[in-house]
């Protein structure tokens, strides 16, 4: 499945990329140009985000990686390559569980979220004696966290502080008086199984670490790493991949340390740290990180809601920006999914660490709608994915992919982020490799099954839950459909529409459920809570996921009034998990369903259901989040509840309403364009929107369109704390769904 070909070089060029210079100071390529101007504006949007959200469960294990957020608290850029964060001694996904007390290291790679290990690679660990060791104790007290920078001071006193730029990170040692102050820095450990050698000279440690096997696949990968201390070794030792250093502090109890990454070579890496960091110290690359932060959070301003409200959006956003990430170094080398080296075109950088399943959803169109810069980079290095390895594959780590996951994400990916107006990379490419990638097994395992048939069936070779991959690739295909239309292809256009319909072959009509369906076309024995032929969810959660064609599927359902009733029996609970006929929003696919009442001509329920999901199931405290955050893909849906709409059709921009938590929203979108919200009533009990107007004119559409959000233009709600059933409930108002013909 994770085969690669050899192609040609693409996109080359020998300079830094645009963000390469994200994190030295705030005058960036990601700073903002000063946003419409609003009340109570926030200049320092930083100051409300807690790292610490997502790294204590939350909610219950259901099986899908734990009820944590399985964050990371460390240092990190936007984006950024590197990621300078603790592990602590218990594992947990993302390398940090806040219930532990001992920190075993402070490593250089980490994935925010995701519901497997991987990376953690090469810890750095302050040392007082004169060996390594297995761990420090420290306490919460003493320990500290914001965009940008991480500080702990173990109970023995020795205190270990982290920043960030793209590519490297600087840490500051302080070592008590009095006492041997060493290091060991471990290039043959990370979260998986590992390998790495290390070479040392006076003041320097640099090397390689292999690692791989996300979620047990065979993916591997090499980083490369440099450190420069500015003290002179007194002493090392060279142990396997680890090397253990010794300094004199006699004179000055801190050691400063720079590290680069790369994953090209370690040259590279030495380039890397060298150049975003320049001669500056600590602090200055500390306040230059948080500024870089302040320019891409401050996008979205907000007015009046409760500093809970400020810390869940801005914590929740900020989770949202950590991924994908930057992979070409400052001289746009990057590894090639084909193994071989490429350069990125001047002024772009090449992204990695897709996870396709989880953020196409909402957290790549949230991406797009504030930095289309980015999201095009990000859709030009999935495009170079596929070309170097021969298809799109589900989620990729580094420079490989491991095939985990189902569906075919990463062409609605693209398509997404072109919608939103991230149109800076080559669309024809783009659409070529989508439509190679829709017959390519790799790609989409049992798709002569699902072209032959109409659906994929069960028992089909490498397909995990033919259902659930049924309606994937119907989503994925709507999203290639769209993308083509924008393209002048027409007859591609109407090739996947009427591929991505399919969806109705599932429809049983004995049981009103989308549910498995056999070779033959017959229905084998199906109850709504089976997860069998479903993936990370079941029958009764995935019935709802069309969200291209609510229209059709609600007519086959018998129509609004049986609609609305299930769906509110669907909400019974919120996050009953995959054994439940009930929502389960601490996981992606029941992620469209409070949007769909906005269909049904209830759009109502929709800003009741949304606005009770966001405020009992995201917290700003450690155990904030009920599920893994996977990527920024839970807290990306958590932004957009916060501001009040969705996007809830893949591959396109419309955005379905509810309503804002705050009383104003200013989204800079970075190209020139915003989009202003006032709601002068919102609170947290007052959600129901009575009145709408949109650039001052009158609306009862509970959904604006992709003109608007291309545009931008502005939000006046007249909200109230009873429900309004009549607004937005006539049929004609109900947002678009897309069918063959229509």
């Amino acid at each position: 499945m994770r085969r690669q070909h050899d192609v040609k070089t693409v996109r080359r060029s020998n300079v830094p990329s645009r963000l390469a210079a994200l994190a030295v100071a705030a005058a960036t390529a990601l700073a903002i140009a000063p946003a419409a101007e609003a009340q109570d504006r926030i200049d320092d949007p930083a100051q409300h985000v807690n790292p610490f959200v997502g790294t204590k469960p939350g909610g219950p294990d259901f099986g899908h990686g734990g009820g944590a957020g399985n964050t990371f608290p460390g240092a990190v850029a936007p984006f950024g390559m590197m990621q300078f964060s603790p592990d602590t001694a218990t594992y947990q996904h993302g390398g940090y569980s806040y219930d532990d007390n001992r920190i075993r290291g402070f490593s250089l790679t980490h994935l925010s979220g995701a519901g497997c290990g991987d990376f953690g690679n090469v810890p750095f660990m302050p040392v007082l004696g004169d060996s390594p060791v297995n761990d420090y104790p420290f306490s919460h007290d003493n320990e500290s966290a914001s965009p940008g920078s991480y500080d702990v001071t173990f109970d023995n006193g020795l205190r270990t502080e982290l920043s960030s730029t793209q590519r490297s990170g600087i840490a500051r040692f302080t070592y008590p008086q009095g006492q041997q102050a060493a290091l060991s820095v471990d290039a043959a450990k990370a979260f998986n199984d590992a390998s790495g050698s290390v070479q040392i000279g006076p003041n320097t440690i640099s090397g390689h670490s292999d690692s791989g096997g996300f979620c047990g696949s065979d993916n591997t990968y090499r980083v490369y790493f440099h450190a420069t201390f500015d003290h002179d070794f007194t002493a090392h030792e060279v142990n396997g991949g680890q090397a253990f250093v010794k300094f004199d502090t006699a004179r000055s109890p801190q050691v400063v340390a720079r590290v680069g990454i790369s994953f090209v070579s370690a040259d590279n890496a030495r380039a890397n740290a060298e150049t975003e960091q320049g001669g500056r110290g600590f602090d200055e690359v500390r306040d230059g990180s948080r500024a870089a932060w302040n320019g891409v959070l401050g996008r979205i301003d907000v007015g009046g809601g409760s500093d809970e409200d400020r810390r869940r959006l801005y914590t929740g956003l900020y989770h949202s920006l950590l991924h994908p990430n930057v992979f070409s170094d400052v001289n746009g080398e990057y590894a090639g999914f084909d193994g071989q080296v490429h350069t990125a075109a001047e002024g772009h950088a090449q992204y990695a660490n897709y996870s396709g399943w989880d953020v196409y959803r909402s957290q790549l169109p949230l991406v797009a709608l504030i930095a289309p810069d980015i999201a095009s980079d990000i859709a030009q290095s999935a495009v170079n994915q596929s070309a170097q390895g021969g298809y799109f594959d589900r989620w990729t780590v580094a420079n490989g992919g491991t095939g985990v996951m189902v569906g075919d994400p990463l062409p609605i990916m693209v398509a997404g982020a072109h919608a939103f107006g991230a149109t800076d990379f080559d669309t024809a490419a783009a659409l070529r490799e989508m439509r190679e990638g829709a017959t390519n097994t790799d790609e989409r395992p049992g798709h002569s099954e699902y072209d032959s048939l109409g659906h994929v069936p069960p028992g089909v070779q490498d397909v995990w839950g033919s259902a659930a991959t049924t309606l994937e690739y119907n989503s994925a295909d709507f999203a290639v459909s769209q993308f083509a239309a924008r393209l002048g292809e027409t007859e591609v256009h109407d090739h996947f529409l009427a591929q991505a319909q399919k969806f109705k072959n599932l429809f049983n009509p004995a049981n009103s459920y989308l549910q498995p369906r056999n070779a033959d076309g017959s229905w084998p024995s199906f109850d709504p809570v089976q997860t069998e032929e479903y993936t990370e969810g079941n029958g009764a959660q995935y019935t709802w996921m069309v969200p291209f064609n609510h229209r059709a599927l609600f007519d086959l359902m018998g129509g609004d009034e049986q609609v609305v009733s299930r769906l509110d029996e669907f909400f019974t609970e919120l996050n009953g998990g995959p054994d439940k006929p009930y929502a389960y929003l601490g996981n992606e696919p029941s992620l469209n369903t409070p949007w769909a009442y906005a269909y049904a001509g209830r759009p109502d329920k929709t800003q009741d259901v949304v606005r009770r999901a966001l405020t009992s199931l995201f917290k700003s405290t450690p155990d904030g989040e009920v599920g893994n955050d996977d990527l920024g893909q839970m807290s990306s849906w958590s932004v957009w509840a916060s501001i009040g709409m969705y996007p809830q059709v893949p591959g396109r921009s419309e955005l379905v309403l509810a309503s804002p938590i705050f009383s104003s929203v200013t989204i800079d979108r970075g190209n020139g364009t915003s989009i202003t919200v006032n709601a002068p009533e919102a609170s947290e009990g007052t959600k129901y929107v009575h009145d709408l107007k949109v650039n001052g004119a009158d609306s009862t559409k509970p959904w604006v369109g992709e003109d608007f959000v291309a545009a931008g233009g502005t939000l006046d709600f007249t909200l109230g704390d009873q429900p309004d059933p009549a607004w937005g409930s006539a049929p004609q108002d109900a947002p678009p769904s897309y069918d063959v013909g229509s």
